[in-house]
């Protein structure tokens, strides 16, 4: 594990005595528990939003939700993000960013993101782009992802209470994983690092997420990039409205060897829209 995976898993777990009943028998243990606190992120001392995540890659977090709500839309406009406190992050934005229409408050729990304004019309408003990308995995490959996913998770490998994103190259290598409590806390900081590292759009990558497919997951992806959105759970019907809309490739319950094609099949080599007609 590189040294960054250790220091995260630190952060993001807590050691806790409980009581385990087993077969009849109670007694003392230790447990461990995925760490949930508060995080501020600020433009310069304007509060944007307040959202409980898992600490750990905050500078990512703050950048992703930066730019998956559009109050960013390119890494250019993100001058400096600055640790101001233990939970609380600023950014420095290019001027003119900070609009009138950008000072609205997200106080939400791990992130709800665009819930409280959730039509797709907001999504049309922002001017987010239908996927254009040529991006083709073979149904085998994508089988593959979720394995791959767990495998990677330290941190909830200890606790079990974490949620997970992580984007995938057509061949199944692992681009970036996150680890949060709030699934969408996970997407924004994997949204985050390709926006540090200048790599957005994603339009090469899957984006593998280990809870469901929900609208608010669906927007970050598409403005992302991602041609692929794929989860091991149930998407919304929003979420499949938005995706067929915006010409993103939808995949639910991905487990194993079967998966469901919501939209876009085309970019899943072999398959054709007369095989997903009806779901």
């Amino acid at each position: 594990m590189p040294p960054e995976s250790k220091l995260t898993s630190k952060l993001s777990i807590a050691l806790t005595s409980v009581e385990q009943w087993q077969d009849g028998t109670l007694a003392r243990a230790q447990d461990y528990l995925a760490v949930e606190e508060p995080l501020e992120i600020r433009i310069g001392n304007n509060p944007v939003s307040v959202t409980m995540r898992t600490p750990g890659h905050d500078m990512e977090l703050a950048a992703g939700f930066l730019f998956t709500e559009g109050i960013i839309s390119s890494r250019p406009e993100l001058r400096a993000l600055e640790q101001t406190g233990a939970n609380a992050i600023s950014a420095s934005t290019a001027d003119g960013v900070w609009a009138i229409e950008a000072q609205r408050n997200f106080f939400a729990a791990s992130s709800c993101g665009i819930c409280g304004k959730a039509t797709i019309e907001s999504v049309r408003v922002r001017g987010i782009k239908p996927v254009k990308s040529d991006f083709r995995i073979d149904p085998d490959v994508l089988c593959s992802l979720p394995e791959r996913l767990r495998e990677s998770q330290a941190a909830f490998g200890r606790t079990g209470g974490l949620h997970a994103a992580a984007a995938f190259s057509a061949a199944g290598d692992m681009l970036v994983l996150r680890e949060d409590i709030g699934r969408h806390n996970a997407v924004d900081k994997v949204v985050g690092w390709a926006l540090l590292n200048d790599q957005i759009p994603l339009s090469s990558f899957v984006l593998m997420v280990s809870g469901r497919g929900g609208f608010e997951i669906a927007q970050k992806a598409l403005v992302a990039g991602f041609p692929v959105l794929a989860s091991v759970s149930a998407p919304s019907s929003l979420a499949v409205q938005i995706a067929r809309e915006f010409g993103m490739t939808m995949v639910g319950f991905l487990r194993g060897r079967r998966f469901v094609l919501y939209s876009g099949p085309s970019r899943i080599t072999g398959k054709g829209e007369d095989e997903v007609q009806g779901i």
